[in-house]
């Protein structure tokens, strides 16, 4: 913890960028358990379509904006950026205290499809900001805390969330998410890029050069950044959210319409989030080829989490299995960001970013439309089968990463004795 809190202090521009994630995360959670609950509620027998349709709305909007979201990190002032999403989405957060009745609940689609365009606009900014905010040596500690953050609150959040639904009502949720926005961009605002030693300026040139087929030939030439962009891609294979959310409505209901299972499950992912990175950077000395070989680690864990949950007979086996599903993830996100932080320059950092939330994003809406079907055709029963299939299907980004490791080891290996000869 000491490094984490010696970061904090060190970097006031960068602790301001962590305190505005705390606030908006603790408000998504939120979010998210409240409006599960709501579409579970307003689905009836659709329930598997309906979820899956919520989750799509959170991720197939942003894959169709992220290449725009990549130039415009690097074109225009990342900071500026962050802010006018953070308002932006807390308008449109506004407008789900409207959706109180089934005839409304087209509003709950409408809304998260707007505020996840906007977050696939406020991701690349912010993942490209943080290496001009802390220096290279002290990125995986940053992208470290960044995660363990985003999970902490995953844990707090949702069980918060799950609690607040459940004693207060999904409005207070709703309300509570509204207004975590507009703090998250007073936070934001306070950033001063003026303090930060060493920022890099966008020349002229540079500024010519932040079109997004740039972006990819800049990538493509780069076979190191380009395996490293695979890997949130080879991660989100199999929808966990959408299993998660019939886990907790479905097979092990606690609370009213699994408020309360869900909570438990996304605080299990939450801890579990937390607990990957940390243990893993036991044996990580902050290099690129470390960090490679430990992503092999950490995709053999995601198989062995989707196994568990498979075969899981009651709610608190489920928890444990996404708790293993979740450390294998998150140290995987973690080592996947810093690796792209540490191998691309500045000027094309924004559609790195961008280009890396496609695959992600990708991976999420072909995964999550695909579990929804099943579920319908076959039943929420089917959720373990699916669960085991998802893993399965995993041990084929495992294998492709495996050999691209060793591959990427030879050919630096012969550029290194090329270059010294």
């Amino acid at each position: 913890m000491q490094a984490y809190v010696q970061l904090l202090r060190r970097y006031p521009e960068f602790t301001k960028l962590w305190i505005a994630q705390v606030i908006s995360l603790f408000g998504d959670w939120f979010n998210f358990i409240a409006l599960q609950a709501m579409v579970n509620r307003y689905a009836g027998e659709s329930a598997g379509t309906a979820v899956s349709a919520l989750l799509l709305a959170r991720v197939l909007p942003p894959l169709i904006a992220s290449p725009l979201a990549g130039v415009l990190a690097d074109r225009f002032d990342r900071r500026r950026i962050l802010i006018i999403s953070d308002l932006l989405r807390g308008l449109i957060g506004i407008s789900l205290l409207f959706a109180d009745s089934p005839e409304r609940w087209g509003i709950i689609y409408l809304a998260t499809i707007c505020q996840f365009v906007l977050s696939a606009i406020f991701e690349p900014a912010r993942g490209a900001l943080v290496p001009i905010l802390v220096p290279q040596e002290h990125l995986l500690t940053a992208n470290t805390l960044s995660n363990a953050t985003w999970s902490v609150l995953l844990a707090v959040g949702a069980a918060a969330g799950g609690l607040i639904a459940t004693l207060f009502g999904i409005t207070v949720a709703l309300t509570v998410d509204a207004l975590s926005f507009g703090l998250s961009a007073v936070f934001i605002a306070r950033i001063r890029m003026a303090a930060v030693p060493n920022r890099p300026e966008k020349s002229p040139q540079n500024r010519a050069q932040t079109g997004f087929l740039d972006g990819v030939r800049y990538v493509l030439k780069r076979p190191g950044l380009l395996a490293a962009l695979s890997v949130k891609f080879g991660l989100s294979m199999g929808s966990v959210d959408a299993l998660m959310s019939i886990y907790g409505t479905y097979l092990f209901v606690i609370g009213i319409n699994g408020t309360g299972s869900l909570g438990i499950l996304y605080c299990a992912f939450g801890i579990g989030a937390v607990a990957g990175p940390l243990l893993l950077n036991r044996y990580n000395n902050g290099l690129i080829p470390r960090m490679r070989r430990l992503l092999i680690v950490s995709f053999a864990g995601v198989t062995v989490g989707w196994l568990l949950l498979g075969l899981s007979p009651a709610l608190w086996v489920a928890a444990l299995a996404i708790l293993v599903r979740a450390m294998a993830g998150s140290a995987t996100w973690t080592y996947s960001s810093t690796i792209l932080q540490l191998s691309a320059d500045d000027a094309y950092m924004g559609r790195v970013f961008s280009l890396d939330w496609i695959g992600y994003y990708a991976a999420v809406t072909v995964s999550t439309l695909v579990t929804g079907l099943l579920i319908d055709s076959y039943g929420t029963g089917s959720a373990p089968a699916i669960a085991i299939g998802s893993g399965v299907i995993s041990l084929i980004p495992l294998g492709i990463w495996i050999l691209t490791t060793q591959w990427l080891e030879r050919h630096e290996a012969r550029a290194a004795v090329a270059l010294g000869d």
